[in-house]
């Protein structure tokens, strides 16, 4: 089951650990990964959380979080927010809330699937990683 979460409000260590099982369910199609995963965050309370922490481990994560006020990562979610919003949000019809969780999932999609990407020499990210895998690497 997909659902998404819009909120103005605070976002809880429940709602986390619903989207942690979420995103192992869609990606392994189980519920729990087959091997370690890591699993990157920021610092807010509701991701580091000793009762996130414990139950992304139970599902086979191991819960990583950014540095403390690091530029560097907060620059790249940044620039996939602004670039997500340029190329997706803003080109499409967006009259109510319920209307944009509705497309999200296909604007993911295309975004990991065909979307060219200048840091994966013009690839989409899966493309990339297809073509990585073939040449050997272990990722």
């Amino acid at each position: 089951m997909q659902r998404s979460l819009a909120t103005t409000a605070g976002i809880s260590g429940q709602m986390v650990q619903d989207l942690i099982l979420e995103c192992v369910e869609k990606r392994f199609g189980v519920l729990k990964a087959p091997h370690r995963v890591e699993w990157l965050s920021d610092n807010g309370s509701c991701y580091t959380a000793m009762e996130t922490v414990e139950f992304a481990s139970m599902l086979g994560l191991l819960s990583r979080f950014t540095p403390v006020r690091s530029p560097k990562s907060n620059g790249m979610a940044e620039a996939f927010v602004n670039t997500f919003k340029r190329d997706y949000v803003f080109v499409n019809e967006r009259p109510n809330a319920e209307t944009v969780l509705a497309q999200l999932p296909g604007w993911f999609e295309v975004y990991n699937e065909r979307h060219p990407h200048k840091g994966l020499r013009m690839r989409s990210p899966r493309r990339f990683i297809r073509s990585s895998a073939t040449a050997g690497c272990p990722v």
